[in-house]
């Protein structure tokens, strides 16, 4: 009996560690976007343009799955027949609103482009982490995500907190140029822009299917309405400030979108099961994990490994645990 009693406790605390690797990986993959659409938005010289090709390029392996999957094409239209009728969805159906997540990670991609270049991945992290863990907190309070409001518990404060002291310990010996992170606020304004994203991509994907096709749904529309947003701003600084610089040869430049597509579809699925907080704070370690990688093996002229680096790290990983015991205990 204690056997049988005790294997729904397990499954679902299988479930919330699955979700907290889920979320390392998807930090991982937003460094190594970052990273792309920095470089990307460099050699064209302009940002726009380099996050209008990440998200398009994210688009069209989308539109290809859709017409591929009938599953996916399946639960865009439940999408869309609960958007319609949103009185007959499932807690309260969906709204116009909470589909339009995809504007907020034009906006995140936008700022990579056009500020990576200029105050690095480090001051980057920084500023859009401090807007993403403190709004999360919010997010989840007024139940924004599918796993509806979320109590403020003490070990969650602290957990926003301790992360927040991990990325500025990581990034302590860098922040020596006071005018560059005055352009920090534009990555601080996407960190909470991302918090919400992350909610209502959630619903969305709930909304169209239990399962994995939802999440890749809930993808195809961020990105449509991302890469739409893109354009309408492209065509505006096309025509105020010309063309861009040559698209570059090196085709790894451009995997930027691929690299979206994964992590906004994963994030969809996984913040069902660990919540919009503890997905950011996973995203956060996963963040400063893969720059440390990348420092050590793919080094830039002026990002070394230091102590701070090292150091902020591990007590991001300590954030994430200390904010991961209230959803381990409820499970």
């Amino acid at each position: 009996m204690t056997t049988t009693d005790s294997r729904p406790v397990r499954s679902a605390q299988q479930h919330q560690i699955i979700g907290l690797a889920a979320a390392f990986g998807i930090g991982m993959l937003v460094a190594i976007q970052s990273r792309l659409n920095g470089d990307l938005g460099n050699r064209l010289g302009d940002g726009i343009p380099a996050a209008l090709i990440s998200f398009g390029s994210g688009l069209v392996i989308l539109l290809v799955a859709a017409a591929v999957v009938p599953r996916i094409r399946q639960s865009l239209g439940n999408v869309w027949r609960t958007v319609r009728t949103p009185s007959t969805g499932a807690g309260g159906g969906l709204r116009w609103w909470q589909c339009i997540g995809g504007i907020a990670g034009a906006f995140l991609v936008a700022t990579q482009s056009i500020t990576v270049a200029v105050i690095g991945v480090a001051v980057f992290t920084v500023a859009v982490v401090a807007g993403q863990a403190v709004s999360s907190l919010v997010v989840d309070r007024l139940g924004f995500g599918p796993a509806g409001p979320q109590p403020y518990t003490t070990l969650r404060v602290v957990g926003a907190i301790v992360a927040l002291l991990a990325v500025v310990l990581a990034v302590s010996d860098r922040l020596n140029h006071p005018s560059g992170l005055l352009l920090a606020i534009l990555p601080a304004l996407a960190g909470v822009g991302t918090a919400v994203q992350q909610a209502i991509n959630g619903r969305v994907a709930r909304t169209a299917s239990p399962d994995a096709y939802g999440a890749v749904a809930a993808g195809v529309i961020n990105f449509v309405v991302g890469t739409t947003a893109l354009l309408i701003v492209f065509l505006v600084d096309l025509a105020v400030r010309g063309t861009p610089n040559p698209l570059p040869s090196e085709p790894w430049l451009y995997l930027g979108g691929a690299c979206g597509v994964i992590f906004i579809s994963a994030a969809a699925s996984v913040v069902r099961v660990v919540g919009v907080f503890v997905l950011g704070l996973g995203t956060i370690a996963g963040q400063l994990i893969a720059s440390l990688l990348l420092d050590l093996f793919l080094p830039a002229a002026d990002k070394d490994v230091t102590l701070p680096v090292v150091a902020g790290t591990l007590l991001a990983l300590v954030a994430v645990v200390v904010a991961a015991v209230p959803n381990l205990r409820r499970s």
